[in-house]
């Protein structure tokens, strides 16, 4: 339960400090964005069975960032073009999301379904695309380790 606590603190104190004015995006950024959204999509569909469904916070999520989750689709294809053409992008694009997806077939590795599903409805409510790619950062991170860096600055 303590974990829950921390990290919707971490999140919420990242997610606000990342709100800040557009700037350029980093083409990293947006792979991050797109892993996050595969991520809670396939928990979601995961959890759908348990008491933490969340799959109407993930949709609540989707709809709210419509614009920014396909302008990172839209910026990972166009690098993928860049390194492989169009047709080696768009089979390069299908690997990524499939291994995206797979990666988290089994669950998150250190989220549970109740704490996946209070990180979707906090994402929601978040704004813009930096704050998007914190929260990657945070929720995609091995063990735990970017939500617990956050939540000590």
């Amino acid at each position: 339960m303590r974990r829950i606590g921390t990290l919707a603190a971490a999140l919420a104190a990242g997610c606000l400090a990342a709100a800040g004015p557009a700037q350029a995006r980093p083409a990293g950024d947006a792979e991050k964005v797109r892993r996050l959204d595969i991520m809670l999509m396939v928990t979601a569909l995961r959890c759908r069975t348990t008491p933490d469904d969340f799959r109407a916070e993930f949709q609540r999520f989707e709809a709210n960032h419509l614009g920014e989750l396909n302008d990172a689709a839209a910026d990972l294809r166009d690098s993928l073009i860049a390194d492989y053409g169009l047709t080696g992008a768009t089979r390069q694009l299908d690997r990524i999301s499939t291994s995206m997806a797979n990666q988290y077939g089994q669950g998150h590795p250190w989220l549970n379904c109740s704490e996946l599903r209070q990180s979707a409805r906090l994402l929601a409510d978040v704004r813009g695309h930096a704050a998007l790619v914190e929260a990657a950062d945070q929720l995609l991170s091995p063990a735990g380790e970017g939500a617990l860096a956050l939540a000590r600055r």
